[in-house]
Parts: C-alpha cells; structure tokens; sequence
C-alpha cells in the first residue's frame, strides 16, 4: 500500500514503512520531479502554472503563496495515500516541515481523505521509541490483512 508519512521528508518514517513492505509517499520523489526536469534551470523557477491550480485545491487565493505552492507540491502525495502516519512533536531532526500553517491543513486533509490513519507522539526514550516502531509494525501489517482478505 502507498503510505502518506508526516512529516513527509521523514527519512525513519520512510525506511520504517519500506522495511514492512509498503511504499513511504515522501516529499523527496516529489522534490527530485521538480529539480532535475531538464526543461527548467534552477530550483526556485520550478512552479508551473499547473502547480499553482494543484495548490489552489487546498487553499483560497488570499492564503499565502508559500502555502498553496507546499500544497501544491503535497498534492500527488495526498492523492495517492491508501493510508497514512502522522507523527506529533517530531523533533526538527527528524524530518522538519517548516510551515506550520501548511502542516496543520496537510494533517487536516489527509485525516479528511478517510484513509486509515496512524497518529503517534514523537518518542522521547529508548522505550517509547521500541514502543513507537512497535506500533508502526502492527498498523502497517493491519493494513496488509485488510488488502488481503476476500470481499
């Protein structure tokens, strides 16, 4: 299944829901699509004017362009989620999002979607940590069995 991790340029999240057999949807794929198109020359002329409609989805004319242009560039990840995790009180070495308006309309869209979601507090020791890889196993493999069971 195709996992909408938050934050989504978790590097842990991403190896954690690969190691149990799913796809992490990252920021970073999205990222690499937008810097090494050939057509276009340097990171912050990446925008396209279908970026821009994606963005405008999620969030009114009079938002922030910095809101709508993240969103725009979260928009495929959204999209494709059959699920999600979303971390709380991540500390900033973990995967910072940066925007925190953006983070809590993301946070807001994806438990919208209806998709299941997996909410857990950022571990603070060895044993919430153990704990929090614990949880993580047992939501994905959940999820394994739901696809896989007859209709």
């Amino acid at each position: 299944m195709k996992i909408f991790i938050y934050p989504a340029n978790s590097l842990i999240l991403s190896d954690l829901v690969e190691r149990f057999g799913h796809e992490p949807l990252a920021l970073m794929k999205e990222i690499r699509k937008k810097v090494t198109d050939p057509g276009l020359d340097s990171p912050p002329m990446n925008m396209t004017p279908d970026d821009a409609k994606k963005g405008l989805k999620y969030a009114a004319i009079e938002i922030p362009s910095g809101v709508r242009g993240r969103m725009s560039l979260m928009d495929p990840l959204i999209e494709e989620a059959q699920a999600a995790i979303i971390v709380e009180d991540a500390d900033y070495m973990f995967g910072c999002m940066g925007c925190a308006r953006t983070n809590e309309l993301i946070k807001y869209t994806i438990r919208s979607k209806g998709v299941p979601v997996l909410e857990l507090k950022y571990p603070k020791n060895e044993n919430e940590a153990k704990n929090f890889v614990l949880l993580v196993k047992e939501f994905l493999d959940k999820l394994v069995i739901k696809v896989e069971a007859p209709q």
